[in-house]
């Protein structure tokens, strides 16, 4: 099959909508926290992407999607972008590793929610070249790369296993890690600018039609489908989120960005295998998943600071049990168990709880590495001061 140029230029524009998320990544956390650390929330979403973005190319990408090894990780063929050229069937694989690469990229950024206002950058940097290199990329390769999960016949349409899972359970292991910020449970650590959350949420919603329907890699049906469950996943989870809200207390903003992005997390894996209805379910039960999630969360005292695990991670993972439950043949091919048939269901479990403990536990032993060597933390001063004077050497000013 030749390269298609009318797909080659979908998946370009899609492509750009994601690395534009990584960015709006950094705006939905700079928002959420004290204003001495804005920058820093800023530049960590900043930096991840340009590391990855080097890491891709030098050897992400091959590790993610060179040859199988053994169904765990892929080989070195296509280390330096050796052999990936705009050849291939209707995609370029030039096309395709940019794509992928932006998907790696957010992925990290999401993970440092779990470090807010209290690790030190060059920590970071070392922590995000590992944690991409020995977490991220050997997942990618199992689901999407040829490896085992992809095998089996475990289903991740855009993301839930591979980005939300991974990213949020892992954020979870590196809080536990890291520690909580001073300060926290003894006084309120109150957002210090909602509409910059508000911005950052608004260019998530946008562009996750890139991160969803892109992930057809073509303009065809399945693509259409994709784009029009995420939006009706998103506005389900924003209405069950803020109506639980409400009923305790305020119908908060917060509340309903929050929820659009549950429900964006679950329909995610899902996007190419349900239909309307069903992405009503699946974003409205995340919205409420999601909620008692951050509860649970606030109740253990657990500083995992702007709630990867509560949202990316619960979400992701209710998504990805979801394709199991409520995917139809009619929409992408595959059915689930209220469709007749129950070992999707199963393979979605398995997959999902394998990928969890390995983001977890390998995490946990990444973070308490990279402790070890240089340490995590900034000291009890360089926090107080913020991270934006420790860190950077910048102020922001209103």
């Amino acid at each position: 099959m030749a390269v298609n140029y009318v797909d080659t230029g979908f998946v370009l524009i899609c492509t750009a909508m994601v690395i534009f998320m990584t960015f709006g990544v950094g705006l939905f956390y700079a928002g959420l926290v004290h204003r001495k650390n804005i920058i820093s929330m800023l530049t960590l979403s900043f930096i991840s992407f340009a590391l990855v973005s080097l890491q891709w190319v030098f050897f992400g990408y091959t590790l993610a999607f060179g040859p199988d090894i053994g169904g765990l990780i892929g080989g070195l063929d296509h280390i330096g972008l050796v052999g990936v050229t705009m050849d291939g069937e209707n995609l370029p694989e030039l096309v395709f590793m940019i794509f992928q690469m932006a998907f790696a990229a957010i992925t990290l950024a999401i993970v440092t929610s779990a470090v807010a206002e209290r690790i030190k950058l060059s920590s970071f940097l070392l922590l995000g070249l590992a944690w991409t290199t020995l977490i991220y990329d050997p997942v990618a390769h199992w689901i999407w790369g040829g490896g085992w999960a992809q095998t089996i016949g475990v289903i991740d349409f855009a993301g839930g296993i591979t980005v939300h899972i991974c990213a949020g359970f892992s954020a979870l292991a590196l809080a536990f890690v890291i520690g909580k910020r001073r300060g926290f449970g003894e006084y309120s650590l109150q957002p210090c600018n909602i509409p910059m959350t508000l911005i950052g949420g608004a260019i998530l919603w946008f562009g996750w039609f890139g991160f969803n329907a892109g992930s057809a890699l073509a303009v065809n049906a399945i693509a259409v489908n994709a784009f029009i469950v995420t939006n009706i996943a998103a506005a389900a989870g924003t209405f069950s989120y803020m109506f639980i809200a409400w009923f305790k207390g305020k119908p908060s903003s917060l509340s309903m960005i929050s929820g659009t992005i549950a429900g964006l997390g679950a329909i995610t894996p899902a996007a190419g295998f349900v239909g309307p209805m069903e992405a009503v379910i699946i974003g409205g039960v995340s919205g409420i998943l999601c909620y008692y999630a951050l509860l649970f969360r606030l109740g253990q005292e657990w500083d995992e600071s702007l709630d990867a695990w509560a949202i990316h991670g619960t979400g992701g993972l209710w998504g990805t049990i979801s394709v199991g439950l409520f995917a139809t043949a009619s929409v992408g091919g595959i059915n689930g168990l209220i469709a007749g048939s129950g070992s999707q269901l199963i393979l979605q479990l398995g997959g999902a709880f394998i990928v969890l403990a390995y983001s977890f536990i390998g995490t946990w032993i990444l973070a308490l590495i990279v402790d070890k060597l240089i340490g995590l933390r900034v000291t009890a001063e360089e926090e107080y001061v913020g991270l934006d004077i420790s860190q950077h050497g910048e102020t922001h000013r209103h």
